[in-house]
């Protein structure tokens, strides 16, 4: 058992599951409302509220666990569509061959060289920073590296008998990705999955520091950290419990994605 399940996964598992009960139950758990004034500006911690308050006198444990369910749940859902256009897309290409792949792929190559944080300041500074537009354009950004991922699965997956045999038997193209290229592309992808959350996850908070992510009042982690920035000038902390909480939801994904990863490599080798 440890060595199939080493502590490190255990631990981030449980970090992983935490999250996401705060995520889902935050607002219900939360001790005030989201944007209840209820004390001084920066009260320290430990005392009347357990994590003190923000540059507002808000409660800084409210708007973490606010800030949660909007962090985690953007994110979740902008890597969902990350992953939904980024492997059908590299599925079709893959399957098609052809001057498909070559068009998906150029194009692909072309959002690829463009730098992530340029691409989302230049598009979210000329729309409006609702949270279904922050979803789309995290989402179109983060497909570019999921296809390049789900088409090289795909393109040692086209290439067996199996996926021969199905062409000969007259199967479409969406039956092959759906049956035969998915269920043996599932591994990697999963584990990208858990990668492409922490990139989009970091990217929305930076995104919200620089005033372009999550609005106020709505709390989100990166928001929180720009607001109570200038609390570092005065040796409080602050605006390093909404960092630490980006932090530690980082390292718990990243600890359980490394186990997938490893345990592919050692599937492959035969171990």
């Amino acid at each position: 058992m440890t060595a199939r399940y080493p502590v490190s996964v255990w631990v981030g598992a449980a970090i992983v599951l935490l999250f996401a009960v705060l995520a889902a139950f935050g607002p219900w758990l939360a001790p005030y409302g989201e944007g209840e004034i209820v004390g001084d500006v920066w009260e320290p911690l430990f005392g009347t509220y357990l994590l003190g308050t923000d540059n507002l006198g808000r409660d800084m444990l409210t708007r973490l666990l606010y800030g949660a369910q909007t962090t985690v749940g953007i994110s979740l859902a902008a890597t969902m569509v990350t992953f939904l256009l980024g492997s059908v897309l590299g599925f079709l290409a893959a399957t098609a061959g052809g001057a498909l792949d070559q068009v998906i792929s150029r194009a692909v190559d072309a959002v690829l060289a463009i730098p992530p944080l340029i691409f989302g300041l230049v598009v979210l500074s000329v729309m409006p920073s609702s949270i279904p537009i922050l979803i789309a354009v995290m989402g179109v950004l983060f497909a570019a590296p999921v296809f390049r991922v789900a088409r090289a699965v795909a393109m040692d997956v086209t290439v067996m008998e199996y996926v021969e045999v199905a062409r000969l038997r007259g199967e479409g193209p969406a039956w092959i990705m759906g049956r035969e290229i998915l269920p043996n592309a599932l591994t990697p992808l999963v584990a990208e999955f858990g990668l492409r959350f922490s990139y989009t996850m970091l990217f929305l908070s930076a995104l919200s520091f620089l005033g372009l992510g999550v609005q106020p009042p709505t709390a989100d982690w990166g928001g929180i950290v720009k607001e109570n920035a200038a609390a570092i000038s005065f040796g409080l902390i602050a605006p390093l419990l909404p960092a630490a909480a980006i932090a530690i939801m980082t390292i718990g994904v990243n600890l359980v994605v490394d186990w997938v990863l490893n345990r592919t490599s050692t599937l492959r080798r035969g171990g």
